[in-house]
């Protein structure tokens, strides 16, 4: 049975967000709330969590998991950025953006693209979210909350305690989170490739 946590959406309690930390780092997979929609989430180092999230999700290794960083610097130490790129990301993070980039060697290879070793990375504009990554001192792997044979995410803490109580060690309730996805834009190519509108605007991105 999950950990069921209510967490203030605005000012998370910092005891709660150090328990949650530690359910990660014990190898917990874990729902928590985003800017976008709810995500699980787990340690970026532990290949059992990870292979739980992948199956969860119904998804196998060639589908961009995402790692959530607090900041642009933990994204510059996980993938290969130079300064155009960087100049983009300062201008659209935190927010609601995916952006697919070459992961370092500082990223397990079974979390990479497979053929691209690429990975999905992003500052979410969430206080919860950025809150625990700040707990947890390092980026965590997440995937949104859609469960395998759904075409949306689940929008409600209870909802996930309905659906998956006995697949999780904890869930982050932080209130209502909203269907609408990141916007993934690939930023391997020469020029920045728009994968999916979705919630950040493409005005910053140059793309409207």
């Amino acid at each position: 049975m999950a950990q069921y946590i209510t967490i203030h959406p605005d000012n998370p309690q910092q005891r709660l967000l150090h328990m949650a930390a530690e359910v990660v780092r014990q190898g917990g997979v874990i729902a928590l709330p985003t800017d976008s929609s709810y995500a699980l989430g787990c340690h970026l180092g532990d290949k059992a969590a990870v292979q739980r999230i992948r199956s969860l999700r119904g998804v196998d290794e060639r589908h961009h998991l995402t790692l959530m960083c607090r900041d642009l610097s933990q994204i510059g130490q996980f993938a290969r950025v130079d300064n155009a790129r960087y100049r983009l990301l300062k201008a659209t993070t935190p927010g609601s953006y995916t952006f697919i980039l070459e992961g370092t060697r500082e990223l397990p290879r079974r979390v990479l693209h497979p053929k691209r070793k690429t990975i999905g990375l992003r500052v979410p504009a969430h206080a919860v979210t950025l809150a625990l990554l700040e707990a947890l001192g390092e980026p965590l792997l997440t995937s949104t909350l859609i469960i395998a044979g759904d075409e949306e995410p689940l929008t409600e803490g209870w909802e996930i305690r309905d659906r998956l109580d006995g697949q999780l060690e904890l869930i982050l309730d932080g209130g209502h989170c909203g269907i609408e996805p990141t916007t993934v834009v690939d930023l391997t190519t020469v020029l920045p490739l728009l994968i999916r509108a979705g919630l950040g605007p493409l005005g910053p991105l140059g793309l409207d």
